[in-house]
């Protein structure tokens, strides 16, 4: 069991081999087992597939951006499959800290706008909340970031 409040603050990235696969309109968008994971103080893990990874979708760039003080600037992504679209579902970093390089060319999908994304075959809970992208497994002890009542965590 991974207690989240034993992740380090700043985060720590490391690499992964279990299987990650995301789905999303009936179809595996994106499967590797080469994905990194961002570890921090009170969130669940993200995960962040390389690009390469999402053969079974188009990804549109999406409006917006975002700053965290570790890693740097974020794009988003729209994703489509045929017609249907999931608006502004990943996020990437194009020029990361030092400290992240190694997420450029690398998407990150927030799990509750996709039908199922599932580390080693577990279909697993979207971080609460509309801000983070957590994703959380059965193996995972909280509470986490994102909860009512930990906006000024």
């Amino acid at each position: 069991m991974e207690n989240v409040w034993d992740y380090p603050r700043p985060p720590a990235l490391e690499p992964i081999t279990k299987p990650i696969r995301i789905e999303f309109a009936g179809r595996i968008i994106a499967a590797t087992e080469g994905a990194l994971r961002v570890l921090e103080t009170s969130h669940p893990p993200v995960y962040y597939l390389p690009r390469a990874a999402f053969t079974g979708c188009t990804l549109e760039p999406a409006p917006g951006r975002s700053f965290c003080e570790w890693k740097g600037e974020a794009n988003y992504w729209s994703i489509w499959v045929g017609n249907r679209v999931a608006e502004r579902a990943a996020w990437s970093y194009p020029d990361p800290t030092p400290a992240f390089a190694a997420i450029r060319d690398h998407l990150a999908v927030y799990a509750g706008a996709m039908d199922r994304c599932l580390v080693d075959d577990e279909a697993v809970t979207p971080q609460p909340g509309g801000f983070y992208g957590g994703w959380i497994t059965r193996d995972l002890k909280g509470p986490f970031k994102g909860e009512p009542g930990t906006m000024c965590w």
